[in-house]
């Protein structure tokens, strides 16, 4: 990348979140609302599943949040990767065009978006100022523990065999495809360890990815990722990588996230993006969702304004929450900003 365009790429996401207004709504929980519209679940794939048998309820499941006020809307491919749909029987052409249907349902769903509120906007002129409101289709990269459906994503801990260059070719085709499907960015989400956030960045620059992107790591005790590894140490990998854009925290229970905003803001200045889960816990070994262990965690939307306070500029929601979920995180910053 020549240095305009290193430039370019690290003043995308403050011209965005100056363009709505200072802050960001990014789009919730995506599994959960399928399973609610009546999708069955129970696979490897996991809600990329969906994209086989059922993509007008990931269609559906971008509206309702884009109905919520959600700026960002993340695509269904989390789970979505060449190797797991390799061993569901699909050819490699088949698996990268399933990856491309991902992003093609999330533009699709901004279009119809922006034609349904052109169309109210004829009789309500209050959203007038909504029927174009700044939306971008963010393709999201779960990690290896993802495809690996072991609960390993939330542990991070994959083992002596599993190396940088192991991750980076696990990666490195999808992420080529998705870089080249028409998302505005891509997102890294759930980053369990140290040495997957190093594969990331090392790809973004070996494979020239010219769509800016962020990173996103969860944690389980407010200090470090869920591997162990401090939540610095992970923070300076995204902070001196060019093209990454914003870096924060998802899937994490709400009330770590003040402490891991504050760690994160003393490493960088990019922005930083939150959205934590409900404050369950998932359990790997039932694969079911179960109240955390301590205090359960409070209605978390009432935490968005001082975690806005404590610098972050990007705020949604992870497992198990709703587009009402979202509603809530849009209003409380537009009513304090």
């Amino acid at each position: 990348m020549d240095l305009g365009c290193a430039e370019e790429t690290s003043s995308f996401m403050s011209g965005f979140i100056r363009e709505c207004g200072g802050y960001v709504v990014i789009d919730g929980g995506f599994a959960t609302e399928l399973e609610r519209h009546g999708a069955d679940l129970n696979d490897p794939l996991w809600s990329a599943k969906c994209l086989i048998d059922s993509p007008h309820l990931v269609r559906r499941v971008h509206l309702d949040y884009l109905d919520a006020g959600a700026n960002i809307i993340l695509t269904a491919s989390y789970q979505a990767t060449i190797q797991g749909f390799e061993a569901k029987g699909f050819s490699r052409e088949e698996a990268e065009a399933l990856l491309r249907k991902s992003v093609e349902i999330a533009c699709e769903a901004r279009e119809i978006y922006y034609d349904q509120c052109a169309k109210e906007s004829w009789d309500i002129m209050e959203n007038v100022k909504n029927s174009r409101r700044p939306i971008l289709v963010v393709a999201s990269v779960g990690s290896y523990g993802a495809y690996l459906a072991d609960g390993s994503e939330y542990s991070g801990i994959y083992g002596g065999t599993i190396t940088l260059e192991t991750l980076k070719d696990f990666h490195r085709r999808r992420v080529q495809i998705l870089a080249n499907s028409g998302a505005d960015l891509i997102a890294f989400e759930t980053i369990p360890n140290k040495l997957e956030a190093k594969a990331y960045a090392e790809l973004l620059e070996e494979e020239g990815i010219e769509i800016p992107a962020w990173f996103s790591f969860n944690s389980k005790d407010g200090i470090n990722v869920v591997s162990g590894d401090p939540i610095a140490e992970c923070a300076s990998i995204a902070d001196s990588c060019k093209k990454v854009v914003a870096v924060g925290v998802n899937c994490t229970p709400p009330r770590f996230i003040h402490g891991l905003v504050a760690s994160i803001r003393k490493i960088t200045s990019k922005p930083i993006l939150i959205y934590p889960n409900s404050g369950e816990m998932y359990d790997a070994q039932n694969k079911q969702w179960v109240e955390s262990s301590g205090d359960v965690d409070e209605d978390f939307v009432a935490y968005i304004v001082k975690w806005q306070e404590a610098g972050a500029s990007l705020f949604g929601g992870c497992c198990r929450t709703t587009p009402k979920t979202i509603r809530a995180i849009s209003k409380a910053l537009s009513d304090k900003n």
